[in-house]
């Protein structure tokens, strides 16, 4: 059984307290590997190593196009290895090989985007109005940046904020989920063997009580990214609030997926597929909520059916397998939880619901595609993220009641809309109250396209040019050209 160390200093280390912990393969239901335990004291080493690195030695001493360079560098490893990391997090958290591995090979552009941003960083002087001064502002990094990713897609969302972070001169430690951090380690061996210095970053696991309270509340750490549910962001942010740290979270969602009479609805269908089941419904922004139109509800309820009738469940390395299992027991256990939730608030099962005993699932964690219809916004199928391959179909009559049962919700992370309606498509996405609105299309992410939430969805935006001021601080800079004479200024 493979076992992996921490990352910590530019090199493997074990835990204080030689703790371990399992990882369990969704697919075959056993143990895969073990990962070092850490607790306060690692968390504390970690933190320490990444603000020597940002003080002393080679990386503060870089200048931005030397850390660009560097990044490029990183970027062109990352590419040279995206199967080895591919089948790394197939193996932790069981999602599809095909997936795995187009995210691994888009890794590298978030690295030469942000490498490229390096030195293009500037400042400017200000026509201050406090005659024989001169004034100009600055951007520099916080110090060391705490990343906490989450397990459904560990390295592709541990990458939205080291990138920037890095690109900005920061030193980060990341801390990843306890059930996939095999990927965010290997990544920070590769960082290493790139020529990052040691100490820029490092990879702490553990536990998030253990080691992510321990990494937010250290008083070396000046800002904090965060990837998870609504409950764990809310303990993140109450945690650094008591230092008055800055925090970005991307929380939660309950993403809707708007279909009007007028779309085109084979189209429509794939994208609702898509949304939904093509990644066991374990991402943020999945197309849980399922609104269409009156007209055309029953007929597009049947396509979606009948579509779904050949999904293939199985071994996630085979490419002929549609759907992967759920990642981790205690996510399987909810989705089957909300199975008799939405029993008993008369949602009607037309697909799945169940666990799958089709052959060759049966080790392994797998639930069947599941569509219920005749849900009203206000049940908690509807309402809560269920995060699983469990899509809630409600009916709207107009384009006012859709916008309303859209918003009507806790959450403000995506939506989608599928219509041929060109004022729909101008006028629907500006008045949905969500951070990404896709017409048309579903699940796409750029490195260059801010994405983040509304509401409960989180705070702040990864991705875009705009993400690298997330981890940079604005400062002020008043120079008296003539020193010697008596600064006469008051305030006003």
């Amino acid at each position: 059984m493979q076992h992996y160390d921490m990352w910590i200093d530019g090199k493997w280390q074990a835990s204080e307290s030689k703790a371990t912990f399992p990882s369990l393969d969704p697919y075959t239901g056993k143990d895969w590997a073990t990962f070092a335990k850490g607790d306060f004291r690692d968390a504390d080493a970690a933190v320490r190593s990444a603000d020597r690195a940002f003080r002393e030695g080679d990386w503060p001493a870089m200048t931005a196009t030397q850390r660009g360079r560097a990044l490029y560098r990183l970027a062109d490893m990352l590419e040279a290895h995206a199967e080895e990391l591919a089948d790394l997090e197939v193996a932790d958290n069981g999602k599809l090989k095909a997936e795995m591995l187009v995210q691994m090979k888009y890794l590298p552009e978030w690295f030469r985007y942000y490498g490229g941003m390096c030195d293009k960083i500037e400042g400017r002087v200000t026509p201050i109005d406090k005659p024989g001064l001169f004034h100009q502002v600055v951007y520099e990094p916080y110090g060391v940046v705490v990343a906490i990713a989450p397990w459904n897609s560990p390295l592709l969302l541990a990458t939205w904020k080291v990138a920037p972070a890095l690109a900005a001169g920061n030193t980060v430690v990341v801390k990843p989920s306890e059930f996939s951090s095999a990927s965010p380690l290997r990544f920070a061996e590769i960082c290493h063997e790139a020529g990052l210095p040691p100490g820029v970053l490092n990879v702490v696991t553990g536990y998030g009580e253990e080691v992510g309270g321990a990494l937010v509340e250290h008083p070396l750490t000046s800002r904090v990214a965060f990837t998870g549910s609504d409950v764990g962001g809310r303990a993140v942010a109450l945690t650094a609030i008591k230092d008055f740290k800055p925090v970005s979270l991307e929380l939660g969602g309950k993403s809707a997926n708007i279909v009007f009479e007028d779309a085109n609805l084979d189209d429509a269908v794939k994208g609702v597929i898509s949304g939904i089941f093509a990644a066991t419904g374990q991402t943020c922004m999945a197309g849980s909520r399922l609104l269409v139109h009156d007209s055309i509800h029953d007929e597009f309820v049947e396509k979606l059916l009948v579509f779904m009738q050949d999904a293939k469940l199985g071994d996630p390395r085979n490419a002929e397998t549609n759907i992967a299992p759920v990642s981790t027991k205690p996510q399987f256990d909810k989705v089957l939880s909300f199975f008799e939730i939405a029993k008993a608030e008369g949602a009607k099962c037309v697909m799945g619901g169940t666990r799958s005993t089709r052959p060759g699932c049966e080790k392994g964690l797998f639930i069947e595609p599941t569509i219920y219809v005749g849900i009203d916004n206000r049940m908690r199928i509807a309402r809560e993220e269920v995060f699983g391959p469990v899509l809630s179909v409600i009916r709207f009559g107009n384009d006012d009641e859709a916008v309303e049962i859209a918003n009507d919700s806790p959450y403000g992370l995506a939506a989608g809309v599928w219509t041929r309606d060109l004022e729909r498509t101008i006028t629907l996405p500006r008045r949905i109250r969500a951070g990404t609105v896709w017409v048309n299309a579903y699940r796409v992410v750029s490195y260059l396209a801010p994405f983040g939430g509304f509401k409960q969805s989180g705070i702040g935006r990864e991705n875009g040019a705009a993400a690298i001021y997330e981890y940079l601080e604005e400062k002020s800079i008043f120079i008296n050209p003539k020193p010697g004479i008596a600064n006469p200024f008051v305030l006003s």
